[in-house]
């Protein structure tokens, strides 16, 4: 089975892969931010949480220790994380829809040109930067009333207080930033250019096509 990939190009595939599985993997896990309520330990991505309160018996809180989105987008505790979820699940799409691309491309003989190539590189560059443009959204949500709960009420915008950030917000980041700078390049050297023969023999049937209908036009 011939690919339609060079070298170079296979590892631009490998590559895409990896940078959109761990981006999108990253944007599910609520492991962004890590901070503590009421002893337990709670953590936050943009759209999901684990461990939370609620009122129990005598209106105390207590925790409950399980992981869940947000009930609704209205719900997701600012303005800033609302973006964020947008942009970086957009971001997501459409590496996963280049890296799926690049992998068939490994598969099919010419499905990916040297030209095309190149325009799934800029795609790349596109979904890289809206995840980090996410991720530089993020910290602006810091200074809702449910973050500052969690970070110590010292938490402000930039402002973590208590709180950390977790693993798979750099995980998100460093997949973008690949995806963003060596994907981008290498997807330059990806595709394979059409063989002369290939082209020669494409042009010459084309324009047979052509004088064969334009013969029939001006037949009485």
């Amino acid at each position: 089975m011939r690919s339609s990939l060079t070298l170079v190009g296979t590892l631009w595939a490998f590559l895409s892969l990896v940078t959109a599985v761990a981006s999108s993997t990253s944007y599910f896990l609520p492991y962004w931010l890590f901070g503590s309520q009421l002893g337990k330990p709670v953590s936050f991505s943009t759209f999901r949480r684990c461990n939370y309160p609620v009122r129990g018996e005598g209106h105390s809180l207590i925790m409950v220790e399980e992981c869940g989105r947000y009930a609704s987008f209205s719900a997701i505790p600012s303005l800033a994380w609302q973006m964020c979820t947008v942009v970086t699940g957009a971001g997501c799409a459409l590496l996963l829809l280049v890296a799926l691309a690049a992998v068939l491309g490994c598969c099919m003989e010419e499905l990916i040109s040297r030209m095309m190539g190149r325009c799934m590189g800029a795609a790349q560059f596109v979904g890289g930067l809206l995840i980090s443009s996410g991720c530089a959204l993020y910290p602006l949500g810091w200074n809702s009333p449910e973050i500052m709960q969690t970070c110590g009420n010292v938490s402000n915008q930039f402002q973590l207080g208590t709180c950390r950030l977790g693993w798979a917000y750099y995980c998100a980041g460093g997949g973008a930033a690949a995806a963003m700078l060596i994907c981008t390049w290498l997807s330059c050297f990806a595709g394979r250019n059409p063989k002369p023969v290939m082209l020669v023999e494409s042009i010459m049937r084309n324009t047979n096509s052509y004088a064969m209908e334009l013969d029939h036009c001006l037949k009485p």
